[in-house]
């Protein structure tokens, strides 16, 4: 039992599911998961319903605070398949900076990002619609210390890209790993924040 009595845990969420336990809608839900977990579990961060990979669930309310709303922003990376092949300059203009469109309908300029073409990771899960992959595409890894609304399939959009498969793979030091779609893995209070590279202070309001 962690000293504070709370309880800290990152699953895989799986393609076509949301990052929540109630919903009005008819949706595959966190609860659906085959676990138990104790009451006042809730998801840190979201991933949208056609996203995948790391999610944080714990029982503490601070988290929020502590991770997206401290001075210091943590970084976030995904790997990302888009419909046909990037270019340099294309994925140039990911790395210094484009224009997007956020809430309201107002024009944003992107933080400068780590961006860069990778191979197809070894071991990576299915999913559905992977006959896509027979067409030209391309897989691109991008670290961000923002989270604008869908920011990452805005911006391959912005150049010119189709977002086709969008998954979480780390929140700093705390990795997906292996752990395969749908599954969940819990971790110490200490592990989790130092993987995080956040302190934790009882003090700290929700």
């Amino acid at each position: 039992m962690n000293d504070s009595g709370h309880r800290y845990f990152v699953i895989h969420k799986p393609f076509e599911m949301v990052s929540q336990f109630i919903s009005p809608d008819k949706v595959r839900l966190l609860g659906d998961l085959d676990f138990d977990f104790p009451e006042g579990t809730h998801a840190i961060g979201r991933l949208d319903n056609h996203s995948e990979g790391l999610l944080i669930l714990t029982t503490n309310k601070k988290v929020t605070k502590l991770l997206f709303q401290g001075e210091v922003p943590h970084k976030r990376t995904y790997l990302v398949m888009v419909k046909g092949v990037v270019t340099p300059e294309e994925l140039l203009q990911l790395q210094t900076g484009i224009t997007i469109v956020i809430a309201g309908g107002a024009d944003y300029v992107t933080t400068p990002c780590h961006a860069a073409i990778v191979e197809k990771p070894a071991g990576l899960f299915h999913r559905p619609q992977a006959y896509r992959e027979l067409l030209p595409h391309t897989w691109l890894e991008i670290t961000l210390t923002e989270g604008k609304f869908h920011q990452v399939r805005k911006m391959v959009m912005a150049i010119g890209h189709r977002c086709q498969r969008l998954i979480r793979t780390s929140i700093e030091d705390l990795e997906l790993g292996d752990l395969a779609p749908g599954h969940i893995r819990e971790i110490e209070e200490h592990l989790f924040f130092e993987l995080l590279k956040i302190k934790y202070s009882a003090n700290i309001t929700a």
